[in-house]
């Protein structure tokens, strides 16, 4: 997650508190998913932006995750995501972020 999206979550999380925010990631690796979610529940674990040492405990997920696959028009959710969903890893990126969520945020499922 890049230092300017750091700052416009930690921006929004200031502005409508961190009970109305859910981080929505579209990553294509489990790795990367996994540091993102980290960096919006726990603080960028790098150390290198505006969320190094805070902690925001946002609810977080990824767009394939079944959850939110659930919640949108099939018809638009395949023709965003089918694609993405065909070649990654969509059991592994789910893993990695619900473990993150599990693990870090206040918010729990």
């Amino acid at each position: 997650m890049d230092l300017e999206i750091q700052q416009r979550v930690k921006d929004l999380t200031e502005q409508y508190g961190a009970e109305n925010i859910v981080v929505l990631l579209g990553t294509s690796e489990a790795e990367s998913a996994g540091l993102s979610a980290e960096t919006v529940t726990a603080g960028d674990p790098t150390y290198a932006g505006p969320l190094a040492g805070v902690s925001l405990g946002l609810r977080v997920y990824h767009i394939l995750e079944p959850v939110i696959k659930a919640e949108c028009d099939p018809a638009v959710y395949e023709e965003q995501c089918g694609m993405m969903e065909m070649v990654l890893d969509v059991d592994a990126i789910s893993k990695e972020v619900s473990s993150i969520r599990e693990q870090y945020s206040q918010f729990k499922d």
